[in-house]
């Protein structure tokens, strides 16, 4: 049987070679009722493209990698949004015709080996996640002329990025606990040498600074046994503050554990707020107030710039907004 051809399945589905052409090829610019028509005629026509010769056509290899870089241990090995964020990338890159190749950083070696990886010409592009604000594999990657999407903001020059508003967030978070007659409030950090712990920390500094009031900062590093440790140092150095931000949900959970510990109620005693808004934060005693992060709308907006560029497409910088969500711990 003769296999159909490009012209055969623009026929059936009623539109032009080249837009069929172009849905084959993946292109992120194709309106989605054309990529409908064209995908149902493909289905059901059978039609399989000629994967090297339109390779050899586009120099494409319809392929992304999503490059993890994390220290073993790191903030991605106890992060319960990290699945969420794969799965929300693996959906948009399949919906696009993408395949996905996740490589993990965590060491010297393994960046070198993604870095020659990358530089073989075996993928289209890069989406960058859990960055350090001193990791060279962004600006590495970044000179081998190839697309690349950082998942935050990144001190590497040129690379675009989709982040949250951290600051903004942070800022919200601390405002709700001065609306709510809040006076001596806290935060717990993340690791500094993230841009979005020292964003969020720079958003309470700021509200806190707008009020005259004293900050009162404990270090942590986004698990929930450094919320719990930051938290009674805090407490052993102000025995009367009466709230506290937590620059996300883990900590703000060993916060909790913490406060029930030294005998302090929530929020009758310490209010308590945390970032992230995971689920957990639903389940906790009593459930935790946090700023909702649009975690896979950030990862669904990063895969598409990422296709924007390889496109040739504009590359401008995108910031997620933040949503507060009040429960019982405030």
């Amino acid at each position: 049987m003769k296999r159909p051809t490009l012209q055969v399945v623009a026929a059936r589905a009623g539109v032009s070679k080249s837009s069929v052409s172009r849905v084959i090829n993946g292109e992120a610019t194709v309106a989605p009722e054309i990529r409908d028509v064209v995908m149902q005629a493909v289905r059901e026509l059978g039609y399989v493209p000629n994967g090297a010769a339109r390779n050899l056509v586009t120099r494409r290899t319809d392929t992304l990698a999503v490059v993890v870089s994390d220290p073993p241990q790191g903030v991605v090995s106890d992060d319960p949004l990290f699945s969420a964020v794969v799965r929300a990338i693996s959906r948009e890159l399949e919906s696009a015709g993408k395949r996905l190749v996740l490589m993990l950083a965590e060491s010297d070696q393994s960046r070198f080996r993604v870095e020659q990886y990358i530089a073989g010409g075996h993928v289209d592009g890069v989406l960058l996640v859990a960055l350090h604000g001193t990791d060279p594999l962004p600006a590495a990657l970044a000179r081998q002329d190839l697309p690349v999407v950082s998942f935050n903001r990144t001190s590497a020059q040129g690379v675009p990025y989709v982040a949250l508003d951290n600051t903004g967030g942070a800022e919200l978070a601390v405002r709700h606990l001065l609306e709510r007659g809040r006076r001596r409030i806290a935060t717990i950090t993340g690791p500094l040498e993230l841009h979005e712990s020292r964003e969020r920390l720079a958003g309470y500094r700021r509200t806190l600074q707008d009020t005259g009031r004293r900050p009162m900062v404990g270090l942590g590093d986004f698990t929930r046994a450094s919320g719990a440790q930051a938290m009674r140092e805090l407490l052993a150095d102000d025995p009367e503050l009466d709230a506290v931000f937590a620059a996300n949900d883990l900590m703000a959970i060993g916060a909790l554990r913490a406060l029930h510990q030294a005998g302090r109620r929530v929020p009758e005693d310490v209010a308590v707020v945390g970032f992230d808004d995971i689920e957990a934060a639903s389940y906790t005693t009593p459930a935790l107030t946090s700023i909702r992060s649009p975690m896979a709308d950030q990862a669904t907006a990063a895969v598409h710039l990422l296709l924007q560029l390889i496109d040739g497409g504009p590359a401008d910088p995108v910031i997620m907004p933040n949503q507060l969500v009040i429960r019982e711990s405030s």
